[in-house]
């Protein structure tokens, strides 16, 4: 760890906390942290003291950081995490970036010398990787850093490249050497012209990327020496060993593409990035096709490359999907679900200290944050409580309402519809929680612009309500207004104005004309009877 973060007890910029530190490399260290302006976790990297040996370098990099990043803001991918800022701490020693928090796994525990990546999984992180510097070249924006440490593959399998513009800003593209003779870059990825100090250029990456299929689909190093400067003669003038020498099941054009890759001079490698794509489509699993058998499939633990291929915009996991019934969950009505087991005292207390955290942190409207302390205690509690325990349910709900609260609909709205199933399930399809549920399910399609397949949901929601508590139950009155609200914003004036006044003369009757309510929805229809009477323009 670094010693000066042992003691960061204040925001950086008075905004950024650092939280927990997540990797530690060569260029600095890399922690998790949360931007308290815009409420969203964020990684933060410190550039390693060596870097910054003055304060006039320190201001020198943020400028440099600055116009680098104006650059690469202009790489429109989803694989290219965005870097947010760059701070300079009040000593003017350290440089500080915020970028995009990515949750996956680096490429480096891909590679294991025992057990080389399957064909497919190689073909797709390359495919993926190549996707993404296609879009960089055409800024133009050269990585010249490219390695399985930069490159990291997301929970959904998409791989996302990192350090964009770093090695510009740093200036680690060539092998200048510092004042203690050690050279800035990483030899092990380094094409010849970057060996040299030349002129470098979109194939600088192709080379780079040689290097990585080589690594994936041998499980070793293209080369390996006693010394840095061994490995990089040996780029500059060894040639590398075929793939299949080492490894006879690589097929003979993935072979040829990797040795094209890494050839020596830039101009006779390929062209360019999308002919590398092209001839990597072949090795990718077409689109419907099954996942790999047990035998086939890559390294356990670690994201599947493949998906994206296999099933290509497919719609995201369902966060916290819960057990099949008759697995982990027990059916509506087993007399052991009527009795659930005693929490044990450490799970509450973890359980009621997340709970005052997420309300301190909602205090002061910091959402994400509230929602991810809650998120930390779901997996232990589900693992002593079971998965659809009431304790487990309802931590799954709060988090789904914090998430709803802080407008994050895409992530409240797949887990609202998975408590549903599990409220009805446990509780039965009409229970109030179940009910709810459904609700803020079509709340959140709403938000997202699905607002016919939300009204729809919501009277299906109200007929259950009307049927078991009465047409002016609080759940049925704001279940009316919504639905009535959803109408009007479609522009059907007419139907809102249906649903809207005998729900206005309900609550005179129930609250009073005065109440904050009624006079809402008087105000609303005094609007809609001005359209709808009103003179025709």
């Amino acid at each position: 760890m670094v010693p000066q973060l042992e003691s960061q007890k204040q925001p950086i910029a008075g905004r950024y906390e650092l939280l927990e530190e997540i990797d530690h490399g060569g260029m600095g260290s890399v922690w998790r942290g949360y931007d308290a302006v815009l409420d969203r976790p964020v990684a933060v990297k410190l550039i390693r003291q060596q870097s910054v040996t003055s304060p006039q370098l320190a201001e020198e990099f943020a400028k440099r950081f600055r116009r680098e990043a104006r650059i690469t803001a202009r790489i429109q991918h989803p694989g290219v995490p965005q870097v947010y800022d760059a701070v300079l701490d009040e000593s003017y020693e350290q440089l500080f970036l915020v970028m995009e928090l990515v949750d996956g796994v680096s490429l480096r525990s891909y590679n294991q010398p025992t057990q080389p990546l399957p064909v497919s999984w190689a073909a797709a992180v390359a495919a993926q990787v190549a996707t993404v510097l296609s879009h960089a070249h055409a800024v133009p924006v050269i990585h010249r850093d490219l390695k399985p440490g930069n490159i990291l593959i997301a929970r959904d399998g998409t791989v996302k490249v990192l350090d964009f513009g770093i090695a510009a800003i740093l200036r680690t593209d060539v092998t200048k050497l510092t004042a203690t003779g050690t050279p800035l870059g990483t030899h092990q990825y380094m094409a010849p012209e970057q060996v040299r100090g030349g002129r470098t250029s979109p194939q600088t990456d192709l080379y780079a990327l040689g290097c990585i299929l080589h690594e994936l689909l041998s499980g070793q190093l293209l080369f390996t020496a006693d010394s840095e400067y061994m490995v990089m003669h040996q780029h500059v003038n060894a040639a590398p060993t075929p793939l299949r020498q080492l490894r006879p099941d690589v097929p003979t054009a993935l072979e040829e593409l990797v040795l094209h890759l890494l050839c020596k001079a830039q101009e006779a490698r390929p062209a360019d990035v999308q002919e590398v794509y092209e001839r990597l489509v072949p090795f990718l699993p077409p689109p419907g096709s099954p996942d790999p058998a047990p035998g086939q499939a890559g390294p356990a633990g670690v994201p599947d490359p493949t998906g994206i291929f296999r099933k290509p915009y497919a719609p995201r996991s369902r966060a916290g999907r819960p057990t099949p019934v008759g697995q982990e969950a027990q059916h509506v009505g087993d007399p052991a679900a009527a009795q659930p087991a005693p929490v044990p005292a450490a799970v509450r207390a973890a359980i009621k200290a997340a709970y005052d955290h997420s309300d301190a942190l909602l205090e002061d409207e910091r959402f994400a944050q509230a929602a991810e302390v809650i998120g930390e205690v779901i997996e232990p509690a589900a693992r002593v409580l079971g998965s659809e325990s009431r304790q487990v349910l309802e931590l799954r709900m709060n988090r789904a309402a914090v998430w709803l609260l802080g407008g994050d609909y895409r992530a409240a709205l797949p887990e609202f519809d998975a408590l549903a199933d599990a409220y009805a399930r446990t509780s039965g399809p009409t229970g109030g929680r179940a009910r709810a549920c459904r609700a803020q399910a079509a709340r959140c399609r709403a938000e997202l612009g699905q607002v016919t397949v939300a009204l729809a949901a919501l009277r299906d929601v109200l007929d259950v309500v009307r049927s078991v508590d009465g047409d002016v139950s609080e759940e049925a009155v704001e279940l009316r207004r919504d639905i009535g609200m959803l109408f009007l914003a479609q522009g059907r004036t007419t139907e809102a104005r249906d649903i809207l006044e005998p729900l206005h003369a309900d609550l005179c009757l129930v609250l009073g004309p005065d109440d904050e309510l009624t006079a809402e929805i008087a105000e609303v229809l005094a609007v809609i009877r001005l359209e709808l009477d009103g003179p025709l323009s």
